[in-house]
């Protein structure tokens, strides 16, 4: 059974040390496909060299994450979007990007970094990977205003009226270990049609219920969404594999080996 892990962050320090053994653990459970995301400019150029390292199993989602706004300066800013137009190439989406409602003190920085990612993935027609903690509904009302080739809701959580408008505008979505214990990504899950959904991590977010019990989040953790899956949508765990695997090939247009 064939699986991925369409939202990790390999570049980050958590992981420092420990890339071998999560591309091992990716191999050994048939993870075919990795999308790291970036941060900063840092994470991107590391990024880069890992999907150079490992290729057909590593790919770079390219991007500055909200959270990084506060301390990044504008040199930083320009510095990344022209690293990523050098790299356009082997950049798969621009990612992570959004708003998030806990720097709300910087809300305008926040919206006018997005609006520059969100315009150089409409130049490079890649693609975006979405990080929306408090501000979905926002969000998915800027999206439209974008000629973006496809997009992609990392982790949603709620509100579903913004599902809603998410899947009529043909967004799709991203669910990790939560699934198998959070009743509000059940239900999440339970919306979204299998077509519009795809399976992640978030390493190294670290996750502290069964089976995980606060070990070092690793891309295998993947097989545990896709049974959660296969429980909601009442089907063999095997056909949501081969159903991800297919979204995976749409969202990122690439061909999994």
């Amino acid at each position: 059974m064939k699986l991925i892990d369409a939202h990790v962050h390999l570049s980050d320090a958590e992981y420092t040390g420990h890339i071998d053994e999560l591309i091992a653990d990716a191999k050994n459970a048939d993870v075919t496909a990795l999308v790291t995301n970036s941060m900063d400019l840092k994470t991107c150029q590391n990024d880069v060299k890992l999907a150079e390292k490992y290729p057909d199993l590593v790919y770079p989602a390219l991007g500055i994450h909200p959270w990084n706004v506060n301390v990044i300066e504008e040199k930083e800013i320009q510095e990344t979007i022209e690293f990523i137009q050098q790299n356009k190439s082997a950049v798969k989406a621009i990612g992570e990007i959004g708003l998030d409602a806990k720097y709300e003190t910087i809300w305008e920085k926040q919206t006018m970094v997005f609006d520059r990612m969100l315009r150089l993935a409409e130049t490079l027609e890649l693609p975006v990977i979405i990080h929306s903690r408090g501000t979905t509904d926002k969000v998915v009302e800027m999206l439209p205003s974008y000629r973006l080739k496809r997009v992609l809701l990392h982790w949603f959580s709620h509100p579903m009226t913004a599902l809603a408008k998410a899947l009529d505008n043909g967004y799709f979505i991203t669910e990790g270990p939560p699934v198998t214990y959070s009743n509000g990504i059940r239900e999440v899950v339970e919306k979204t049609p299998l077509t519009n959904l795809l399976t992640e991590t978030d390493g190294p977010v670290t996750y502290w219920k069964q089976p995980f019990n606060g070990q070092l989040t690793k891309p295998s953790y993947v097989r545990y969404v896709v049974g959660a899956v296969a429980e909601i949508k009442k089907m063999p765990a095997e056909e949501v594999a081969e159903q991800i695997i297919k979204n995976f090939e749409v969202f990122f247009d690439i061909k999994v080996n």
